[in-house]
């Protein structure tokens, strides 16, 4: 059998840029698996792929299409829903409970799913499972010990969440909140990027979190507000200097880094949540603007890319990149080089919905694609790739291809270390975080030596702010600043979303704590940037205001009428 296998791998395992066989006699329908776990010569080797080949080659049909399925599932534990949870699960995949969705469906994955009130992505985040790390901790542990009965259940099972920090992150209670990828662009240190990253990475591992779904490697070109502040930045090189600090700090941690959209969100201004953005520029100027921050994350040992679904018109015009074989075959790994995992964007989103979710599943694995993530319905996913691999319409090989760099994966992580949930919000994190927030800060107008306030201080906001509000104050006096309900100096705080008719005239000091464009039409003496309202973001303004550190960042992008900064250096 394992020969057998590693000839179909020999044959269907492609190089860079070259086509999987599809000729529908490469293999036929492989022996039923065993009831569980079974003794392999995975044994005899710690190479990850070798455990890998060894394990698809005692793998049956059903198991090789349910290791390439990665759904959400409604319920914050296991094995015990709710009502209404357990109804979810019910329309979702004809079961109660996560943990039986992972036995019937012999899946790879779990992803995590949540959002919260600025959250760009909440269109395709139809529940949520996460509340604290200590619950998250025994979901994660459930769903493990429901997948280690499957046949694959000598590798891992995935369990990954969308933690870029920021407007998008899904735990964001007892642990250490990073500034944005924005904010981490105006710092342009990646050693500072690579140590947060590495303490976000270690807290994940704590909560069974086996994969994240960042960094965003999209170059922030548009003003897009679904990317918006998770851009690292509007230059390319600089961009994926920060993409592979993340990377690389991830993946220390034990935790596979995932580098998302390819081709290049940052590349429109429209919402893939909501419709099929448009990339219009030629293919030249995507390689030499949008795909930089991806080649830094592949060179920084990324273990897998997520594809975008995005109309990329001087590539292959009309087609999704999820669903294009010339983008995800011949320019990402052809041209770019990537060998590992390419994981779709959620599959319950508007443009892959034009299809079915079995035919789209197949479609997207035929592209290029590894992983199906958030199929709209984990049945008819499931029926429908593994009626294309009986028919033949889907290759055996590409199959396999796919189920064997998931399973690379899944054994390169295999033995990373589980923390204990005491590794959360350490001092050492925290401080990690801090360094990188407190170089993000940035003067886009105003005299560096004329930022201190003098006096106390009135703290606004625009509506829906309270939290940031009193954040900030507490940091303030906390610096040595008295904070004043009315008649002090007014520091008036923006945010994502936020436009000109919610900045405040008579602000002495306006703070930006999202994308800085709002800034442009801001009349305030004084203009500043932190990129993120998180609670380090929130010390580290209130150190610049206190006159107890300076502002060292650089606007990662440009706004009208002002330098990316007014500080020297």
């Amino acid at each position: 059998m394992l020969v057998a296998v590693t000839m179909l791998l020999a044959s269907g395992c492609s190089q860079p840029g070259q086509r999987p066989g599809s000729d529908p006699a490469s293999g036929s329908t492989s022996p039923s698996a065993p009831a569980g776990p079974q003794p392999s010569s995975s044994a005899t080797t710690d190479d990850p792929a070798t455990r890998a080949a060894a394990l698809v080659a005692e793998l049956g049909d059903e198991d090789l299409v349910g290791q390439v399925l990665m759904p959400y599932a409604y319920g914050d534990r296991a094995t015990q829903v709710s009502a209404g949870s357990a109804a979810g699960n019910q329309a979702l995949a004809g079961v109660d409970t996560p943990a039986e969705m992972i036995e019937k469906y012999r899946l790879g994955g779990l992803i995590l799913v949540g959002f919260s009130a600025d959250d760009p992505t909440q269109g395709n985040q139809p529940t949520t499972n996460v509340d604290n790390p200590k619950q998250v901790r025994e979901l994660t542990t459930g769903l493990r010990e429901a997948a280690g009965k499957l046949a694959a259940g000598s590798a891992p099972l995935l369990i990954g969440t969308d933690q870029e920090y920021g407007v998008v992150t899904r735990v964001t209670e007892g642990v250490t909140l990073l500034p944005s990828a924005l904010a981490a662009g105006a710092a342009g240190d990646p050693a500072l990027t690579e140590a947060a990253w590495r303490a976000a990475g270690t807290e994940l591992a704590a909560m069974g979190i086996n994969v994240d779904f960042a960094p965003v490697a999209d170059v922030l070109v548009t003003r897009s507000a679904v990317i918006g502040s998770r851009s690292f930045g509007a230059d390319s090189q600089r961009a994926g200097q920060q993409v592979g600090g993340a990377v690389r700090g991830l993946q220390a941690a034990g935790v596979a880094a995932t580098v998302k959209h390819f081709p290049g969100h940052g590349h429109s201004a429209d919402d893939s949540h909501q419709d099929l953005p448009v990339l219009s520029q030629s293919r030249k100027k995507l390689a030499a603007q949008a795909w930089p921050p991806f080649t830094a994350g592949i060179e920084a040992g990324a273990l897998a890319v997520m594809s975008a679904h995005l109309d990329v018109r001087a590539v292959d015009p009309g087609v999704p990149a999820t669903f294009s074989y010339k983008l995800l075959t011949e320019v990402l790994r052809g041209e770019l080089g990537f060998q590992g995992v390419v994981v779709t964007d959620g599959m319950n989103m508007p443009p892959a919905r034009r299809w079915g979710p079995g035919e789209a599943a197949v479609r997207a694995l035929k592209a290029g694609n590894d992983l199906i993530l958030m199929p709209p319905n984990v049945s008819q996913a499931y029926d429908g790739v593994l009626a294309a691999l009986r028919d033949g319409s889907l290759p055996r090989t590409r199959l396999v291809e796919a189920v064997t760099r998931v399973l690379t994966m899944k054994f390169t992580l295999a033995d990373a270390p589980t923390p204990e949930l005491s590794a959360l919000a350490t001092p050492e994190h925290r401080a990690a975080a801090r360094a990188l927030a407190a170089a993000a800060v940035t003067v886009l107008r105003g005299r560096c030596d004329e930022v201190a306030v003098r006096g106390p201080v009135t703290v606004t906001s625009s509506d829906g702010r309270a939290h940031t509000r009193a954040a900030l104050t507490e940091a303030l006096t906390e610096a040595g600043v008295r904070v004043v309900a009315d008649g002090g100096t007014i520091v008036h705080l923006v945010g994502y979303g936020d436009r000109a008719g919610d900045l405040r005239a008579d602000a002495a000091i306006t703070v930006a704590m999202d994308t800085p464009y709002v800034l442009g039409q801001a009349k305030s003496a004084t203009l500043l940037a932190t990129y993120s309202s998180s609670r380090a973001s929130m010390e580290a303004l209130a150190a610049v205001l206190a006159g107890k550190a300076t502002a060292p960042g650089r606007s990662p992008v440009k706004v009208s009428g002002l330098s990316a900064t007014t500080c020297a250096g």
